[in-house]
């Protein structure tokens, strides 16, 4: 505990313990969206690579119940199905990984911070590219390469995985449980590639366990509400704070 109050003040560490949990409600509801609004959201009171170090182990525990949700059968089915994906991105990400001590910061805001504002427009603005049932490998190949690119350095690979997903037709509730394959697997490769880059530590690592269990709380709350209401507005409401979130970003980065 002393620990972690000398990496994080008692005020930020309530402050994003908040966000832990309603990005675990949003995650609930949508299937993705929870790394983007903790770097967003913990950014405004932690460094940048402080809020990537907490993001990881929630991440890794709400995927986990995300992608186990309708058994191991149905996840092992997206395993394979999309094996391609999954390794090419997981190359990208550890590679990419390494350019957290390399960056600086204001870059690294606007480089997470331009994909979710422009995903988040285009989305918006019903200009979702359809890729039919069985898109060339190479296109499977570019995608993967830039979402992990993305995650290496952010954690956050949403915004590529849906859309691939979203253009690929991929029914509700297969797609739900195949983002929570991929960015589980994801979170995985994520957690080991920052411990070699050396973001995930000694003095992170506690303020990244504090966070799972309201992260965990506000996934239960949100699996409750996708099960009873209407998605599709729920996830235009999310497009519309991913907005506001990546628009923060892009903001604190040219502001440096």
């Amino acid at each position: 505990m002393d620990l972690l109050m000398d990496t994080v003040p008692l005020g930020a560490l309530l402050a994003c313990l908040f966000v832990g949990f309603v990005a675990g409600i949003v995650k609930g509801m949508v299937g993705f969206a929870m790394p983007m609004i903790m770097i967003s959201g913990m950014g405004s009171f932690v460094s940048p690579e402080l809020a990537l170090a907490g993001l990881i182990l929630p991440t890794l525990m709400t995927n986990g119940w995300q992608a186990l949700r309708q058994g191991w059968a149905a996840a092992w089915e997206s395993v394979k199905r999309f094996r391609t994906f999954l390794v090419i991105g997981f190359i990208a990400l550890i590679i990419s990984a390494q350019m957290v001590r390399i960056l600086p910061g204001n870059v690294m805001l606007l480089m997470i911070g331009v994909p979710i504002v422009l995903f988040a427009i285009t989305q918006l603005m019903g200009k979702a590219l359809k890729l039919g049932a069985n898109p060339s490998r190479w296109v499977e190949v570019a995608i993967a390469s830039f979402a992990g690119f993305i995650g290496g350095f952010s954690g956050v690979w949403g915004p590529p995985t849906v859309a691939y997903l979203t253009a690929l037709e991929t029914p509700k509730k297969e797609q739900i449980r195949v983002q929570g394959v991929i960015y589980g697997l994801g979170a995985v490769a994520l957690f080991f590639a920052h411990v070699a880059s050396g973001v995930i530590n000694m003095q992170t690592l506690p303020f990244s366990i504090a966070l799972v269990p309201t992260a965990l709380a506000g996934m239960w709350i949100g699996f409750r509400v996708q099960d009873r209401i209407d998605q599709a507005a729920f996830r235009k409401a999310t497009l519309v704070v991913l907005l506001v979130a990546g628009g923060n970003l892009v903001r604190r980065g040219l502001m440096g």
